[in-house]
């Protein structure tokens, strides 16, 4: 089977959409298929372009024997604000139209797929699947246009009003749309989107490569001067705004003579600056860069307790790509969302969860985690078998390969 896949983010980025969507295309050429995408140059969480990415070029790589990669120019703002974001998805809609239209039209794809966001590549996605007669899918990764006005990122009744009835049309016209969690397909059905053309793809969590790393972990305590017994309250992934991570910094705040609590933020966005200015002088809170993947699991499991703050509205709109392996690292998470969203409802076994935004519940549930050993080991144990559950990257992955053949009309077996 032959699949071409659109998708702003790819690898090597090591975190959010381009780590799902690189491994999903790797998946794929292990299965058989020859696999073609359009994606941007490496820029995010950095929200930088390398040097050599700067200007107006297009570059094909083949990393592989069946992968092809065409990377297409965008700009990419310093400050990435809600309009410019805007700007920053429309520049690689314009230049990944041409690529994603050759492409097409040489290859005759079976499947083409778009992975949003950003939602702009879709009518382009749609179009170069109806004119090679193949199969038109989008996978949502978040619903960014509910996500924007629900957090307040735009305002206006009447940009509101056409953009989200664009949206709707567009989702329509797919032949399939899959997603990462079950009250995102609901919202998905509430927009048009028939339950029978829909399907579940949570972002999922290689069991094997993040066990837990005990003996890494202990190293990297070692190197970044954390005691064996103080409790490190761990937060890695991408520093945006709907993360709410203000919380965590008033917390720390809060809690700043407790020589034996720490708080680590691990990993770069536009917000990290914010952050660091707000926490300057906290001495029990430290920053991390983003680490590689090979260090993934010890620093996962470094933690004695994940931590997971959203703003207030953003749960169900967002399901975070890093808890899946906070779950598989072993360890209790605490997480900051409704007690009605799915979020909530995936944690309840396995961690804590508060509702968000508000510092004094938050600070309540570290202490209580941070002062009983047990609690956090039996929640922690718990976390690990909800991963090996639902999450496990074979599993899901074999179930998408056999939704892709099914719509591709084509057989079980190698593609």
């Amino acid at each position: 089977m032959k699949l071409l896949l659109v998708s702003q983010n790819f690898s090597p980025e090591l975190t959010g959409i381009g780590k799902y969507s690189g491994e999903m295309a790797q998946a794929w050429v292990d299965r058989g298929h020859e696999v073609f995408v359009v994606c941007a140059p490496e820029h995010y969480p950095a929200w930088r372009l390398a040097d050599a990415d700067r200007g107006l070029a297009w570059r094909v790589q083949r990393p592989r024997p069946g992968l092809t990669v065409l990377r297409c120019p965008l700009w990419v703002p310093a400050t990435p604000s809600a309009l410019r974001r805007l700007l920053y998805q429309a520049s690689f809609a314009l230049t990944s139209l041409p690529a994603l239209l050759t492409l097409a039209l040489r290859h005759r794809p079976d499947v083409v797929m778009a992975v949003v966001p950003a939602t702009f590549v879709a009518p382009g996605t749609w179009l170069a699947a109806r004119l090679v007669g193949a199969r038109a899918w989008l996978h949502v990764q978040d619903l960014e246009l509910d996500a924007a006005f629900g957090l307040g990122f735009f305002r206006s009744a009447w940009l509101r009003t056409g953009l989200l009835a664009l949206e709707r049309q567009m989702l329509r016209r797919f032949d399939h749309v899959s997603t990462i969690s079950r009250r995102m397909m609901r919202a998905l059905a509430c927009k048009g989107v028939d339950l029978g053309r829909s399907s579940l793809v949570p972002n999922w969590v290689d069991l094997e490569a993040l066990a837990p790393d005990e003996a890494g972990a202990a190293a990297m305590r070692s190197r970044l001067g954390i005691g064996a017994r103080q409790v490190v309250m761990l937060f890695s992934g991408t520093m945006n705004r709907k993360q709410g991570l203000g919380v965590v910094v008033e917390t720390a705040r809060r809690l700043q003579d407790r020589a034996d609590i720490v708080f680590v933020l691990c990993g770069q966005g536009e917000m990290r600056p914010v952050l660091e200015r707000e926490a300057a002088g906290l001495p029990n809170l430290r920053f991390l860069d983003l680490q590689p993947a090979a260090l993934l699991p010890a620093l996962l499991t470094m933690a004695d307790v994940h931590l997971l703050p959203q703003l207030r509205g953003a749960a169900d709109l967002v399901m975070p790509s890093k808890l899946g392996g906070m779950l598989a690292s072993g360890r209790v998470v605490l997480a900051a969302a409704e007690a009605d969203s799915e979020i909530a409802a995936t944690i309840r076994p396995c961690g804590l969860c508060v509702e968000p935004e508000s510092a004094d519940a938050f600070t309540a549930a570290v202490l209580r985690l941070a002062d009983d050993t047990a609690l956090r080991l039996s929640l922690g144990t718990q976390s690990r078998r909800v991963a090996e559950a639902g999450l496990g990257a074979r599993a899901v992955l074999d179930r998408l390969d056999s939704a892709l053949r099914a719509e591709a009309g084509l057989s079980a077996g190698p593609g």
